[in-house]
């Protein structure tokens, strides 16, 4: 098995995080034998510092020569007052759309050694598993026209949605669904939007292929609620780019912190992967930004872009494990004694590799009797 995965560390907390991620894949390779290359670029603001462009020719050239890119996170607020095509967010727009990444993969667990970290009452969350599957190419990130009109005081955005974009992603979800609880979600705002409005229809019309999987349609405003009161009622959910950021990042009390979340960014030729949360620059270089995310991103990029389901799953129970045992970065710490010896980012992220290290060989061991 040969993969080359390109790493974009990118800005604050990212190379902290991408650093563990890195670690831990390095470690299933060197286990399993296989041969994981790791070419490492620049995005965002270290890129717009380094050569003036959130996302220079060299970092595109690789990421498309590539298996599969790990990104940390982009972003700060020194970039604030840079011209929007040259603000890091828009290096990462721009890569999502060259890789042809249209679905994006962002899944929400309530693990029960954290319960204390989320604000949901236990009985609540127990048992939450959550898959967003996101539009990520389509609607007001990406639809034209769009200006901020100086002279007028005014701006606009414009919300659109082919029919091909719509089932492209829906089927993507309803795949999903066929292998967990066979059940999608679809949020739309369909009583004042008619982007809503056809995105219901197409929806619909794609869930008569899948007679396996139950459908609802819930509007966005009353879902944001009922996914926080009621988690446990919503298997896959599926929507379209900006309610997709903001209900993934909602979901993050599912789980206790946005630490904690993983993405896949398909359907392209190459996949991106990435933790859910920001830069986080206040707390960057201070060794306490949690890794989880970024590693359980790690996982994701080998379940979809490799195909080592196994090896994913490794990666996925030793996070677990390492929950279950009690480390805790700061934001996981939830009273001042846990915050006292609270672990490092470094700490977790070793945890993590010698569990996959000790679990990848007790299965290698098992198959060789």
């Amino acid at each position: 098995m040969r993969l080359r995965i390109t790493v974009l560390p990118g800005d604050g907390i990212g190379p902290e995080v991408t650093t563990q991620a890195v670690q831990v894949l390095r470690t299933v390779a060197d286990v399993c034998g296989y041969n994981f290359e790791f070419t490492t670029r620049l995005i965002g603001g270290a890129a717009v510092e380094d050569s003036g462009h959130p996302l220079p020719k060299k970092t595109l050239d690789t990421c498309l020569e590539s298996d599969a890119v790990l990104l940390g996170a982009v972003g700060g607020p020194q970039f604030d007052g840079l011209a929007p095509h040259l603000r890091p967010e828009a290096g990462l727009l721009a890569i999502r759309q060259a890789l042809g990444c249209y679905a994006n993969l962002r899944p929400a667990i309530a693990h029960e050694s954290i319960a204390d970290c989320s604000p949901l009452r236990p009985e609540v969350r127990r048992g939450a598993d959550v898959l967003i599957v996101r539009e990520l190419l389509g609607g007001l990130y990406f639809g034209e026209p769009r200006a901020l009109d100086e002279e007028h005081r005014s701006a606009y955005n414009t919300m659109r949605y082919s029919e091909h974009e719509i089932e492209r992603i829906a089927r993507v979800a309803f795949e999903a669904a066929r292998e967990r609880k066979k059940k999608v979600t679809s949020v739309d705002k369909a009583n004042v939007l008619e982007t809503s409005r056809f995105w219901r229809t197409v929806v619909t019309r794609v869930a008569k292929d899948y007679p396996d999987v139950k459908l609802e349609h819930a509007l966005v405003d009353s879902f944001a609620m009922q996914l926080i009161t009621t988690p446990t009622r919503y298997d896959v959910v599926v929507t379209e780019n900006l309610f997709g950021d903001i209900l993934s990042d909602e979901a993050a009390v599912i789980s206790g912190s946005l630490g904690l979340l993983s993405s896949a960014s398909i359907g392209g030729p190459v996949g991106l992967y990435e933790p859910v949360h920001g830069s986080a620059p206040d707390i960057a270089g201070k060794g306490i930004a949690n890794p989880l995310g970024a590693i359980a991103s790690a996982a994701m990029l080998l379940r979809y872009s490799a195909k080592l389901i196994g090896e994913a799953d490794g990666i996925e129970a030793a996070i677990r494990n390492t929950l279950d045992a009690g480390y805790r970065t700061a934001d996981l710490a939830t009273s001042e004694a846990t915050k006292k010896r609270a672990n490092t980012t470094e700490q977790v992220g070793a945890r993590v590799a010698e569990t996959v290290s000790d679990m990848l060989n007790r299965r290698m061991a098992y198959h060789a009797v």
